[in-house]
């Protein structure tokens, strides 16, 4: 069977709630890297400082570009992904998983001034108890992303493998 509707939609939903949250960090990295809120003509130039770096900021708003259009594309094209209901659940749940676990600690590690890719910290800067939290939270997204691509992969070859050939 084909990827239930409503898990579609949701998946849409969810891609543009991504979406939106990289437009907030996408904000924020624009007055870091103004060092001011300048909104001409509204608000001009009010001082700010923004902690993390210029990649940090970068990695928070197209991490969820990335993973928000990925939903998108995964509930757009969930027609063509033929899967049993135990295996599309599977599917649907590490797909928003791999999607907001990897958007929601890039945003904390631009916020925090970590990196979150090393257990200790390694060369990095920042709170070490906050990057071993942050580390922690990589986990599950690591493997979800690869059980959701192997899924869609193997969905979409079920898919093609039942169209008749007319």
């Amino acid at each position: 069977m084909m990827l239930h509707e409503r898990r579609r939609a949701l998946l849409v939903f969810n891609g543009i709630g991504l979406i939106a949250a990289a437009m907030v960090a996408g904000w924020i990295y624009f007055f870091f890297l103004l060092g001011a809120i300048d909104l001409w003509p509204i608000i001009t130039d009010v001082p700010v400082h923004i902690g993390g770096d210029r990649r940090a900021w970068n990695m928070a708003h197209m991490e969820g570009i990335t993973q928000g259009t990925l939903l998108i594309a995964l509930g757009a094209g969930g027609g063509y992904i033929r899967l049993g209901e135990r295996a599309q659940a599977w599917l649907f749940w590490s797909a928003l998983t791999a999607g907001w676990l990897f958007t929601l600690p890039a945003i904390a590690n631009a916020i925090f001034g970590t990196r979150g890719l090393e257990f200790g910290g390694g060369p990095f800067p920042g709170d070490v108890t906050i990057n071993n939290i942050i580390f922690l939270f990589g986990w599950p997204p690591i493997t979800a992303v690869h059980i959701m691509i192997g899924l869609a992969l193997w969905g979409c070859w079920q898919h093609y493998r039942h169209l008749s050939d007319g």
